[in-house]
């Protein structure tokens, strides 16, 4: 092959454009500390860097912010629960303090005013939020667990009950004798007031969630409440049970019975305590009381095995409640129920018509498919943690009311110790022989019957409330525990991204990135080459054929 001096200087030339390139390639990577710069330079390499820094940046999706935003939320959740735990612990405290002997007026006061303000923290600390969100509301974050201020607004509750929720309760009939002072004793009205008046009942009942329901004998005529409902589920139509204010006998004698109001001024412990087959609702107290018939229909409710996805033993309670105190739970975190419209400024939205627009909450709570409210992370691949305690698991209705109780128990004793202490100092100016001992004295034997009944009934409520708020200390703790389980849970999953997200930048960087001191080598090498190339191309562009003629 004929090699002439022009083929020598194209491809000396061509030689050194190719040292060029790579001199260019070797430079480049330097300052950009990559292998490539276009898939093009490499497709194995940009492949696997795509799928690398997509792993890389879901493993930091997950480590750097879904992970701690749920440990932030499990923190604040864990916080309210170990102080709503001790708010419990306190109240049991108190209750057991109560039990003690001897117990003063001076103690009675004071325990009075600590469950006062317990009773006030209980609820106060389930509207913990975490960045304005609230944990306790299950999806309605936006929405508070408690009514922030006091308001009109008709609902209409459906609560979901078993036969536990039926207790024994004892009413002391106290008589007029709060009423007697100096100026009255012996007026008609009250010089015949004597240990007759006093009497004491125990009956069946179940407490609802609230107290100051709707009553159905109010004025003006749109607030009326209605009567309350019982209905039970029908195994054969467990999406229909029935709804009427007269249910039929458990026995099967196809009678009925209806629920009839009355009002604490008109005693109706007594009534029902005197008609076994009587069903009283009493809507200042929120209480349904059951004759002892009508509490055995009751316990004779019960879930049958052969129905698994359905609780025959349910009993619904339908009721309305319109006027709520600031504090008061809001029931659309607890219970299937219907309420008025409201805006921003807590107006009720109507129609085009007028007629007042009515909102459904939690309709599935009264299907065999009982949705509830759980909020969960992605924090792993395919993996999802639990964050939330609803409401409905820890802050119970019945911690409020079972306060309630006990708080009543005790200002009828203090109220009647005050009674007696007055009829004394008025019994204690009369001369001797003053004809108007005798009345006195029979209105104070009066007053010592009553405390004396009083005092048994605030022993019960003391006991029954160290068992009762034992039980919701004990509820209270199962979703501390839950919680911190989720915590421990959410641990590991930290620690195993951390070490996932460790592995895929190394994978990344040892795909991608390039060893900074093997190249700096490369790019030495290639720049020596370079200039012996362009050295070798001068002395080869210097000669020519004429050189030689």
């Amino acid at each position: 092959m004929r090699i002439t001096n022009k083929i020598m200087q194209r491809n000396n030339l061509s030689n050194i454009n190719t040292n060029k390139m790579y001199k260019d390639i070797l430079s480049t990577q330097m300052a950009t500390q990559k292998k490539i710069n276009r898939p093009s330079d490499d497709p194995v390499v940009a492949i696997r860097s795509l799928r690398l820094r997509s792993n890389v940046t879901e493993i930091t999706q997950y480590y750097s912010k879904n992970i701690p935003d749920a440990e932030s939320w499990l923190k604040v959740t864990e916080d309210a629960l170990s102080k709503l735990s001790d708010v419990i612990s306190n109240m049991a405290a108190q209750c057991t303090r109560g039990t003690n002997k001897p117990f003063t007026t001076t103690d009675r006061g004071t325990v009075l005013e600590q469950l006062k303000l317990l009773a006030d923290e209980v609820y106060a600390t389930g509207d913990a939020d975490f960045a304005g969100r609230y944990v306790f509301t299950g999806h309605r974050t936006d929405t508070p667990l408690s009514f922030q201020s006091e308001q009109e607004r008709d609902y209409k509750i459906t609560e979901q009950l078993d036969k536990s929720a039926l207790d024994a309760f004892t009413s002391v009939n106290i008589g007029k004798v709060l009423e007697i002072n100096s100026a009255n004793y012996n007026d008609p009205a009250y010089n015949t007031v004597s240990e007759d008046d006093i009497t004491s009942v125990d009956i069946h009942r179940i407490r609802l969630a609230y107290n100051d329901c709707a009553n159905p004998d109010a004025q003006p005529p749109d607030k009326v409440g209605m009567v309350p409902t019982i209905s039970f589920v029908d195994s054969a139509n467990p999406d229909g049970s029935i709804n009427t204010s007269a249910w039929a006998g458990a026995a099967g004698s196809g009678a009925t019975h209806t629920i009839t109001t009355m009002h604490p001024k008109d005693d109706p412990y007594t009534a029902v305590a005197n008609d076994p087959d009587a069903i009283v609702y009493v809507p200042e107290t929120g209480e349904l009381l059951f004759g002892e018939n009508r509490y055995k229909d009751l316990m004779a409710t019960k879930d049958s095995d052969a129905t698994s996805n359905v609780n025959e033993g349910e009993i619904r309670i339908t009721y309305e409640k319109s006027h709520w105190q600031k504090g008061d739970l809001r029931p659309e975190h607890y219970f299937a129920c219907e309420a008025d419209k409201v805006d921003d400024a807590g107006a009720v939205v109507k129609d085009d018509q007028g007629n007042t627009i009515r909102i459904n909450y939690n309709d599935t709570y009264l299907t065999t498919d009982k949705e509830r409210q759980v909020i969960e992370y992605d924090v792993g691949y395919n993996q999802t943690i639990r964050i939330n305690s609803r409401a409905d698991e820890c802050f119970n209705h019945g911690i409020g009311r079972e306060v309630d109780d006990v708080i009543n128990a005790m200002q009828t004793v203090l109220e009647l110790e005050g009674a007696q202490a007055d009829i004394k100092a008025i019994k204690d100016k009369l001369d001797d022989g003053d004809p108007k001992h005798e009345v006195l004295q029979k209105q104070l034997d009066a007053v010592e019957k009553a405390l004396t009944y009083a005092k048994e009934k605030e022993q019960k409520m003391f006991e029954g409330g160290i068992s009762a708020f034992q039980k919701y200390l004990d509820e209270a703790n199962v979703c501390v525990t839950a919680c911190g389980s989720r915590g421990s849970k959410l641990d590991l999953i930290k620690n195993r991204s951390q070490n996932q997200k460790t592995t895929y930048e190394t994978l990344k960087s040892e795909n991608e990135d390039i060893d900074i001191t093997e190249v700096a080598i490369q790019l030495t090498s290639a720049e020596l080459t370079y200039d012996a190339a362009l050295m070798a191309a001068g002395k080869v562009m210097k000669t020519t054929l004429l050189d030689f003629i």
